[in-house]
């Protein structure tokens, strides 16, 4: 069946949920899991006078630290499930292309993540990377709520 999972965080308590899930599978299918956090490039965010109050450095440093902290959390739950997981951290990427870019480079063959299910207005202005993934990838995607 599948032979090596991509979970999808963003360290939310949702997110958290799917890679419960994805690890649980994975540990039941024996099968190999790397677990990925995407940050978005600075120049994403901050423009103008904006990249001048927020320097990169700081960013960069923030966005590191934060995925690191994330990923802690997410070998913590892979040791208490028994599954073996690597951790990696996609720098300077749109979230959902990295997400698609990464499964694909490492062969894996499910993608693993949560969606809020927004819906209307709020999803219209904060977007869907889970609907990104299902719209463009090729693999599997496995959606938990």
């Amino acid at each position: 069946m599948y032979k090596h999972l991509l979970i999808a965080t963003d360290g939310s308590d949702l997110a958290l949920k799917a890679v419960e899930q994805g690890l649980a599978l994975a540990k039941a299918l024996n099968a190999k899991v790397t677990a990925i956090i995407v940050t978005e490039s600075w120049t994403t965010f901050a423009t103008g006078e904006m990249g001048m109050a927020f320097p990169i450095d700081e960013y960069n440093r923030g966005c590191a630290d934060r995925a690191a902290k994330i990923l802690s959390t997410v070998a913590k739950l892979a040791e208490q499930t028994g599954a073996t997981c690597e951790m990696l951290h996609v720098k300077d990427q749109f979230i959902a292309e990295g997400i698609i870019e990464t499964a694909k480079s490492l062969g894996c063959d499910l993608i693993v993540m949560s969606s809020h299910g927004r819906r209307g207005f709020s999803r219209l202005l904060l977007g869907s990377e889970a609907n990104e993934v299902v719209t463009h990838s090729t693999l599997p995607v496995l959606i938990c709520r």
